[in-house]
């Protein structure tokens, strides 16, 4: 199959975050088993998701691992001008979600197994292919802790997220959280009788805005924008009507943190002036939701020569968003982002990817294979 006849299929599995993979798992099963890849289904604790690991070639020997996502945002959004769920193809430009974010990798990964599996590999090339990425890499560690019984130690890990496939060695970690707090309602003329969930989650807020001016001062990192750590606010929900006494309030909060800093530390201020407001009566749930760590891999590093000679150009520092790519590296594997598309066209209306775009990706794949059979 050509690489836009699997993207169609790709697209046409709504594999929206958060839920059920097994369609799209089993049908990216049957395509790697049937052109002679060792495929293994690494089922989540969730029960209803799965990571998917495949490899090409002799498991025993060092290779490199191709990664990507299956999950999508949703497309719930106005603006689409067609299904999202269905591809669409205009000139070079081909529309649905995960075009970019990330099926289109995927798309071009598997559009290349043929290739590969034609070819005695010296070194294996492995497929490690995720779920719930988007919900901050939740599905990807479970895959990562059973590597060592599924190959030897890669020699490298390239993420296939969308970077006009130019290579990039870094990106800031990240951990977001969600705080509830719980009071006591009654009506807004007798306030002395309730507890107000809203004021009492301000103390919370008002030290994530001041931890984030603080963070704004440094450390730096100059290969990012912005050069330091940062935190947020990202969400704030509560209260039912004016005059009575809001007994809920519910806050998420988001970190993301240069080279050298774990990002759940940012948090921990935020959660301590939470845990402060049991003592006044309320109840208080801090809820971890998602965490990664920066990635920073080295200018002189093997693998970053490997994608300079592959794509033809230097790899670029950094990069604002986030990957798994710190996951593996932080298990002892180092890791690269380099995959087709562009960021910019993801978690938008009419996301899409360039016919070329595919192609070129599929072309920098089949080339790694030629040098692991080297």
């Amino acid at each position: 199959m050509q690489a836009i006849e699997i993207l169609d299929r790709l697209i046409g599995f709504p594999s929206v975050v958060g839920t059920p993979n097994g369609e799209i798992v089993a049908w990216i099963r049957h395509y790697l088993q049937s052109h002679g890849a060792v495929v293994t289904e690494l089922p989540g604790p969730e029960g209803d998701r799965s990571n998917l690991f495949a490899t090409i070639g002799p498991k025993e020997t060092p290779g490199y691992i191709l990664s990507g996502h299956m999950d999508v945002v949703p497309a719930a959004e106005g603006g689409w001008t067609s299904d999202p769920f269905r591809l669409r193809a205009e000139a070079d430009r081909l529309y649905g979600r995960g075009a970019s974010d990330m099926k289109g990798f995927l798309a071009a990964a598997l559009a290349a197994v043929p290739s590969l599996a034609a070819v005695p590999l010296r070194q294996p090339v492995h497929l490690a292919f995720s779920y719930d990425e988007e919900a901050g890499c939740r599905g990807v560690p479970h895959m990562i802790a059973r590597l060592p019984e599924l190959c030897a130690t890669p020699l490298g890990a390239i993420i296939g997220e969308p970077s006009g496939m130019r290579a990039i060695r870094a990106h800031k970690g990240k951990a977001a959280a969600r705080l509830t707090v719980k009071g006591r309602s009654g009506h807004s003329s007798r306030p002395d009788q309730g507890l107000n969930a809203i004021h009492a989650i301000t103390d919370v807020l008002a030290c994530a805005r001041a931890e984030a001016e603080r963070l704004a001062s440094g450390p730096f990192e100059p290969v990012f924008e912005p050069p330091y750590s940062s935190l947020q606010v990202g969400t704030l929900k509560g209260g039912r009507a004016v005059n009575i006494i809001p007994d809920s309030c519910e806050a998420e909060f988001e970190a993301r943190a240069i080279s050298g800093v774990d990002p759940i530390t940012l948090l921990a201020p935020l959660r301590a002036a939470a845990e402060g407001l049991s003592q006044r009566g309320f109840q208080v749930e801090w809820r971890e939701l998602s965490a990664y760590p920066a990635l920073s891999l080295a200018a002189d590093a093997p693998l970053a020569a490997l994608l300079g000679e592959l794509t033809g150009a230097e790899p670029l520092a950094a990069v604002s968003y986030g990957t798994e790519a710190g996951l593996f590296q932080r298990a002892g594997i180092d890791a690269i982002i380099c995959g087709p598309g562009d960021i910019g066209r993801a978690h938008k209306p009419d996301e899409f990817i360039l016919a070329s775009e595919l192609s070129a990706c599929q072309a920098i794949i089949e080339a790694l294979g030629r040098r692991c059979a080297a």
